[in-house]
């Protein structure tokens, strides 16, 4: 039955090497259970609820691109969105978490309409290459200063507005110790690095009673969780500020999905179902209570052992409902386990600056808008914003305004009006 669901003769594998490549799979990716519920409880969402949201929608996104896709990808909150989630939404933008996952709902349907229509192929060719790759190391960048921030190795000052932490305190130097353990499994390409990295360090601290802020504590009751399901609250849709919210959040998703998919599916074909598949799980984000899903880098994990089918992601997707059993361990995890993790997944979505030309000041000074702003001003919507006004204004100063697509003018219109209205009217 599992060969002729998931066509697993024409693939060329087995129920063996789909099963050994979802386990690992799941041990590659599991880190994200501890670490988006610790982003997401920033902004006053129970972080027990978070887990669980974290857990179920994970297990459903990857039941529903294996099953519908027939893809071995992972679809889970995304590291980078849930940071735009918390820090640049809800704590930047003032919006209360509810607020935020009527956003994620709004921008799950909008998600679904490119999915379903011939819109995401011209979105897709209208985003300039430049810009795609500056958004994912702005988000690097920002994800490793929220790990430094956590870690404790900066703090705010007066006069510098940022300076170098304290590291003497035991935080910060569980936080180093963290840091070097993880990066030397790592490059040893060892699976699992960040989870055994965070049970190490998550040990050592409970041993000498180290503390630097729990990441939350464990599910105690499930039942509440309906304070979370379904909780959206779009009291604020008639807002400028509220739709440039789903705006830029779906701009993030749509780009982030696409680009990941290309990269993963070795073959294209599945890319059609595939995208619908985390198009629906990133909507279905918003009643489950986190922030959107998108197809994890990790998935090259799985991919690596052999897996090539649906089945390699369904197994996934079933050892995270299992998963759910031993979260009563989750709360001994202090912050100093999660920082380091924060800091090398932003230092790998740094990589691919080395992609953007630097041969053309049009593309890369957009680009590099966005890199520096999306940290520096603490929203990644702000830096995406400038780097997109930013593009058009450059290309029509070097006398090619035809190299800017329609829909690439469109987009930095209305940022623009959202700059306009929010600042000037």
């Amino acid at each position: 039955m599992l060969k002729k669901l998931f066509q697993l003769e024409d693939h060329q594998t087995t129920v063996k090497k789909e099963w050994t490549a979802g386990v690992t799979s799941f041990f590659t990716i599991a880190y994200i259970l501890i670490v988006n519920p610790a982003i997401l409880s920033d902004t006053g969402m129970p972080y027990e609820f978070a887990l669980l949201a974290t857990a179920l929608v994970t297990a459903v996104g990857c039941l529903l691109i294996g099953l519908w896709g027939n893809a071995p990808i992972i679809l889970t909150p995304g590291m980078g969105v849930n940071a735009f989630f918390a820090y640049t939404l809800v704590i930047g933008m003032g919006w209360t978490w509810q607020q935020g996952l009527a956003i994620v709902l709004l921008s799950g349907v909008l998600f679904l309409i490119t999915a379903l229509t011939p819109i995401a192929g011209r979105l897709a060719q209208a985003v300039p290459l430049s810009l795609k790759q500056g958004i994912t190391v702005g988000i690097g960048v920002f994800l490793t200063f929220i790990g430094l921030q956590k870690g404790g190795l900066v703090q705010g000052d007066e006069e510098t507005f940022v300076a170098l932490g304290n590291l003497a305190d035991p935080a910060a130097m569980l936080t180093i110790a963290g840091l070097v353990i993880m990066l030397m499994l790592v490059v040893r390409k060892v699976k699992g690095a960040f989870l055994i990295g965070i049970a190490v360090i998550s040990l050592v601290a409970g041993l000498f009673g180290i503390s630097s802020g729990g990441a939350g504590e464990a599910v105690t009751a499930t039942g509440a969780y309906t304070t979370v399901f379904t909780a959206a609250d779009f009291s604020a849709w008639s807002s400028i500020a509220f739709w440039t919210a789903v705006f830029s959040l779906t701009m993030i998703v749509v780009f982030e999905s696409m680009g990941l998919l290309h990269g993963l599916l070795e073959r294209k074909e599945k890319f059609g179902r595939s995208y619908q598949a985390t198009a629906v799980t990133a909507f279905g984000s918003g009643f489950l209570g986190t922030s959107p899903t998108i197809p994890a880098a990790e998935s090259a994990a799985g991919v690596a052992e052999g897996g090539k089918t649906g089945l390699t992601a369904v197994v996934t997707g079933l050892l995270f409902l299992v998963a759910l059993l031993f979260t009563p361990l989750l709360g001994f995890i202090p912050e100093s386990a999660i920082a380091p993790v924060l800091i090398i997944v932003g230092g790998m979505m740094v990589q691919e600056i080395r992609h953007i030309s630097f041969d053309d000041a049009s593309e890369w000074f957009p680009a590099y808008l966005v890199i520096g702003i999306i940290p520096l001003t603490y929203s990644i919507a702000d830096g995406i914003a400038f780097g997109f006004i930013a593009y058009p204004l450059l290309k029509m100063a070097l006398g090619s305004p035809k190299a800017v697509s329609p829909v690439m003018y469109a987009i930095s219109f209305l940022f623009f009006l959202h700059y306009v209205f929010t600042y000037m009217v």
